[in-house]
């Protein structure tokens, strides 16, 4: 077969099977009572990643580099693994409502490939000088990795301040460290040892203040009461919720952590490699090119949300925010730049 044909297919039907699947994913929050929803989208999504794996196959087998030269193959790039990062999402949190936020915006980026670009865009032409490197595989695909875990994260976030609807909530999350849930002071005993815990004040202990009291008066066996203490705001903001969206609150910014976790160190090792490349290329490690100076900040925004969660133990409203504009910063780093036409990482758009 034609592979010029069999992209033009694979594109077609990956922008066809995304489309169907934003639309399963939405009618099962609609009506979460039908169960077999939830394995069509995750088919769906399934499909839409084979088809685009085949699609940049097939386009790699044909040019002969790696697909990431232009922008109609980084946008492809890009679905595939925000598709990844969904299905390692949605089977990590067993909840639909992975898919009700990054259904669209996969279909979203393959209908501006597939519908928007002009026809020379989408054709494999020849690498420029500077890109004939094995840097473009070990550079770029980490970075647009990287790119697909980050924004996948901070779409679970911004899911994450709908279901709360912005209120400020008490989670027991995975942050650890000096506020996270993990460091209230829980130990383990052997069996008749007399337990003395000092007394943590609620601040430091995420709401939770312990009580000690002896359940059978001889003093041998100590048992620990935990009465809930949160400020009076908190409470309030938990009783106007229902039990079943705190526990989907809770479970979405416990994966977009993770997932953040993820596309964190990738991006790391991905800015590493671009500044070993362009020595090689450029004969500078850094130029303060726009890319380069994004790539920046967008490091300093999601490293500044790692902090808050893992140092200053943050949990809730605050780091989503900050993950949500994290969203923002990603998507300037990669088109909004390139927008300009200027610097050295503006291949292959309109100027």
């Amino acid at each position: 077969m034609n592979l010029v044909v069999l992209q033009n297919w694979l594109d077609n039907a990956s922008f066809a099977v995304l489309f169907l699947t934003m639309l399963v994913y939405w009618v099962g929050a609609a009506f979460p009572n039908l169960p077999a929803i939830a394995a069509l989208g995750t088919a769906g999504m399934a499909i839409a990643n084979l088809c685009i794996a085949t699609l940049l196959g097939a386009r790699w087998i044909e040019a002969g580099y790696f697909p990431l030269s232009n922008l109609y193959e980084s946008l492809f790039f890009l679905t595939w693994g925000i598709t990844t990062i969904h299905l390692i999402a949605e089977n990590s949190s067993r909840s639909r409502l992975v898919g009700v936020v990054t259904a669209p915006v996969a279909m979203g980026i393959t209908a501006f490939a597939t519908l928007t670009l002009p026809s020379q865009m989408q054709t494999a032409e020849p690498l420029v000088p500077a890109l004939k490197s094995n840097w473009l595989m070990m550079h770029v695909s980490v970075m647009m990795l990287s790119y697909a875990a980050l924004m996948v994260g901070s779409l679970l976030a911004i899911a994450f301040l709908i279901v709360t609807r912005g209120q400020n909530i008490q989670l027991q999350g995975s942050s650890v460290g000096t506020g996270g849930y993990r460091s209230n002071g829980y130990k383990l005993h052997k069996a008749g040892e007399l337990v003395t815990e000092p007394q943590v004040p609620a601040a430091d202990n995420n709401g939770f203040v312990r009580y000690e009291s002896n359940s059978n008066g001889n003093g041998k066996t100590a048992v620990l009461d935990l009465v809930t203490a949160p400020q009076s705001e908190t409470v309030t903001d938990a009783e106007s919720l229902s039990p079943q969206r705190l526990s989907l609150a809770e479970t979405l910014d416990n994966i977009s952590y993770r997932i953040i976790g993820l596309g964190f160190p990738l991006l790391t090792i991905g800015i590493i490699a671009g500044a070993v490349w362009a020595n090689e290329a450029w004969g500078s490690y850094w130029s303060w090119d726009p890319k380069e100076t994004w790539a920046l900040i967008t490091w300093l925004v999601f490293a500044a949300y790692l902090h808050a969660r893992i140092t200053r133990g943050w949990q809730g409203r605050r780091p989503a925010i900050l993950a949500a504009s994290g969203l923002i910063v990603v998507w300037v780093c990669y088109l909004g730049v390139n927008l300009l036409g200027k610097g050295l990482h503006s291949y292959g758009w309109f100027l």
